[in-house]
């Protein structure tokens, strides 16, 4: 994301500057439920922001869940790869399959790897390993290459 890269909603921007609280009271959890609703806006920006804004919340309740396994769907690869992250961080093995379909996919994005490094299971190396490979982007590279640690990590020892 560029730094000139915001969402369109206000609503949106006034999270980011941390003026809107998402828990503590009737008010917040009302602000909580408007989040996910941005999460089907027709502008890919405020999808994109609400996705990854939700992510990273500590918040895990069956909505939010249900809301990140709804943007796994979207036609927007980093909308999905912002929701993938954010359900890596509340169930790595619900997160395992749509890992694996993102790495399947022609373009990774950094919420990926961070997604696959935090899932750290066996079964994705084989997926990582392509990855691994020098791209010309060293921060790309860098988690790559953590990401196939991770799993590696993971994996029995004989």
């Amino acid at each position: 994301m560029s730094k000139d890269y915001y969402p369109a909603s206000d609503f949106l921007n006034q999270i980011i500057s941390g003026d809107v609280a998402l828990v503590g009271s009737a008010f917040a959890e009302e602000n909580l439920r408007r989040l996910i609703a941005m999460m089907r806006d027709d502008d890919l920006t405020n999808r994109d922001w609400a996705t990854m804004l939700l992510s990273q919340q500590e918040i895990d309740t069956p909505e939010v869940r249900e809301a990140l396994l709804n943007s796994l769907a979207d036609d927007e690869e980093a909308v999905r790869a912002e929701a993938l992250l954010g359900l890596a961080q509340r169930d790595a093995k619900l997160a395992l399959p749509y890992a694996i379909t993102a790495l399947s996919s022609d373009c990774v994005s950094v919420p990926v790897f961070e997604a696959v490094t935090l899932i750290a299971d066996a079964a994705l190396a084989e997926h990582v390993r392509p990855w691994t490979e020098v791209s010309g982007d060293d921060w790309i590279d860098k988690l790559a290459r953590e990401a196939m640690e991770a799993c590696r990590s993971s994996a029995p020892r004989p």
